[in-house]
């Protein structure tokens, strides 16, 4: 089953319970706060001062728990669930009843904002095992709280071979240029320009069923960790002679096309972008990312001003399957983006603590996206605003137990 034609289901149990899914880690909340929680969510609308805010003191966090509107949502808060592919839908790309139960403890906080985990567009533009291609939104959206459906084409980080165990011709494994993602690996085939028009349309197939019959409350398409439109940005992926590659102008024609196509599907509003300038995953870091993104972003600000947010990931985190962080030069830095965005909404994730997140909304007025910190502590929003201690996470707990993969944020 594929994105494109997913629909709500309860599946079988996929996977044993780990620290990710620990009941126990919740933070149990008094009955006054609870009923106050409870009674904010109902609606899932959020006062400029929400009742939480005025029973619990935060005055420390100052704009990490304001309120902000994102798209077509006001959420409570700033803290924001990172879309972290943890590979654990089965093989058949089918999440199981735990993954309702993750989802379900993560929105334990109404009005918080979250990115479900990368999922692949259409059968076709995969090439991974355990993907998932189904969502559950309900448990989330019935606690007051968002939830945005991240997806993606692999292109070249796929593997053909699993493309041909599930049936597709290894024909579909292609990417911007014949260039592999790895040395030794498969070489893709380059996108004609029917392919190419063909992927635009399974884009906005695949919004429409998320938004308008999976009732997520948007998409977020995913343009790094060397994905099928990351390779059209970048040019040691992307050495075609066309329309779409050369110069900048060119190599941004398709990644801005597939943000048109979605939006045309599903409404700007319910649209949002992620970018990740500096990642080295998959071979796709270019020597200065700073021109291509810079002039991408300008364009994405004067096509779609009333897009959901624009998510960027910070140079400290500079390769998400290996969990290297630090970046590669004192200079690498996404003030650029900011300075192009503002005052556009701006997801920002990678390495932040209670007390950075704090200072950096105090400074640049964006969400935060946590990833690791928020797999075990399912109730982090609650945690921070209550100053609470944090369960220390387990990297060797975050994905199926056949993968080696450590994704971060």
């Amino acid at each position: 089953m594929t994105l494109s034609s997913f629909t709500r289901r309860t599946s079988r149990r996929n996977s044993p319970d780990d620290q990710g899914h620990n009941l126990t880690n919740l933070l149990p909340l008094p009955k006054d706060e609870i009923s106050l929680l409870r009674h904010a969510g109902q609606s899932r609308k959020w006062p400029i001062k929400s009742q939480t805010q005025q029973c619990l003191d935060i005055t420390q966090f100052k704009n990490l728990f304001q309120p902000i509107r994102i798209g077509a949502e006001e959420l409570s808060h700033r803290i924001v669930l990172a879309p972290l592919t943890r590979l654990r839908a089965n093989k058949a790309h089918v999440h199981g009843d735990l993954a309702v139960e993750y989802y379900k403890q993560r929105s334990s906080t109404p009005g918080t904002l979250l990115i479900a985990e990368g999922t692949i567009i259409a059968a076709k533009a995969g090439g991974w095992d355990h993907t998932p291609a189904s969502e559950v939104v309900d448990a989330v959206q019935a606690q007051g709280c968002f939830i945005y459906l991240q997806f993606a084409a692999l292109g070249r980080s796929g593997n053909p071979e699993l493309l041909e165990r599930d049936g597709i011709s290894k024909d579909n494994f292609v990417g911007a240029s014949a260039i592999s993602a790895h040395p030794g690996g498969a070489v893709p085939r380059p996108m004609t320009h029917t392919d190419i028009s063909e992927y635009l349309k399974v884009y906005a197939t695949a919004a429409s069923n998320a938004v308008l019959k999976d009732d997520f409350d948007g998409v977020e398409i995913h343009k790094g960790s060397g994905t099928l439109s990351g390779q059209f940005l970048q040019d040691v992926s992307n050495q075609r002679t066309d329309k779409y590659g050369g110069s900048i102008e060119n190599r941004v024609r398709f990644p801005l096309q597939m943000v048109r196509a979605v939006a045309d599907a599903i409404g700007e509003d319910r649209t949002a972008v992620h970018i990740l300038p500096w990642d080295t995953s998959s071979g796709i870091r270019m020597q200065d990312p700073r021109p291509t993104f810079a002039h991408f972003v300008s364009k994405l600000c004067a096509l779609h001003p009333g897009l959901a947010y624009l998510h960027v990931v910070e140079p400290r985190v500079s390769n998400l399957l290996t969990a290297e962080e630090g970046p590669l030069s004192e200079s690498d830095s996404n003030d650029f983006i900011r300075n192009i965005w503002a005052p556009l909404p701006l997801i920002s994730a990678g390495g932040y603590s209670r007390e950075s997140a704090t200072e950096a909304t105090e400074k640049c007025d964006y969400l935060i996206a946590f990833g690791r910190t928020y797999i075990a502590n399912p109730d982090l929003p609650m945690r921070f605003m209550k100053n609470t201690p944090l369960t220390p996470y387990d990297t060797s707990t975050f994905y199926a137990p056949d993968l080696g993969c450590t994704w971060i944020y």
